[in-house]
């Protein structure tokens, strides 16, 4: 997806491997700012690293300007290992984040419906997503785009951290 915004050229593409560190630097950036001294450490390396999950996943960039200031992973087959919760029929949405000085410009909206577009297009029933409790301003836009809270599908991975869920039915 190729587009003009009053601030430029936007571009939402497939992560390079010459952008993988940029891109996890947006993503710990993000992250870090929302989460602070809550993120672990171990996740922090785990969402960090884009090199680990471009083989078994679609990590799409969104670039202003040739600079990557937003990320979004897109999982569409429920025997890729980061499929975690994934049902047949649908696709996942993984680790979305926008550089904290960009957001609020409509990224991760631009980010989120690229990925519909492209479930819709594989021809997937639904998409499906975690997000934290912390995560309020993601769950508007969320919702926003039609996925509705399905309860039953939350879960905590360990003690300290509950995850939400979120689906999209595409039909």
């Amino acid at each position: 997806m190729d587009g003009l915004e009053a601030d430029g050229l936007i571009q939402i593409e497939p992560v390079t491997p010459q952008e993988f560190e940029a891109t996890g630097e947006i993503v710990l950036k993000a992250y870090r700012n929302l989460l602070g001294a809550s993120l672990d450490e171990g996740y922090a390396r785990y969402i960090g690293d884009i090199s680990a999950r471009v083989d078994v996943s679609l990590v799409l960039v969104l670039k202003k300007n040739d600079k990557v200031v937003g990320t979004v992973t897109f999982v569409d087959d429920s025997s890729s290992p980061m499929a975690e919760g994934l049902q047949d029929g649908e696709g996942l949405i993984r680790i979305l984040a926008v550089d904290p000085a960009e957001q609020q410009s409509g990224y991760g909206r631009m980010l989120m419906m690229e990925v519909i577009r492209l479930a819709r297009e594989r021809g997937l029933e639904a998409l499906f997503l975690h997000s934290t409790q912390e995560m309020v301003q993601a769950h508007r836009l969320y919702q926003s785009l039609g996925f509705l809270r399905t309860s039953k599908r939350d879960y905590r991975p360990i003690e300290t951290v509950s995850l939400l869920a979120f689906r999209l039915p595409l039909d």
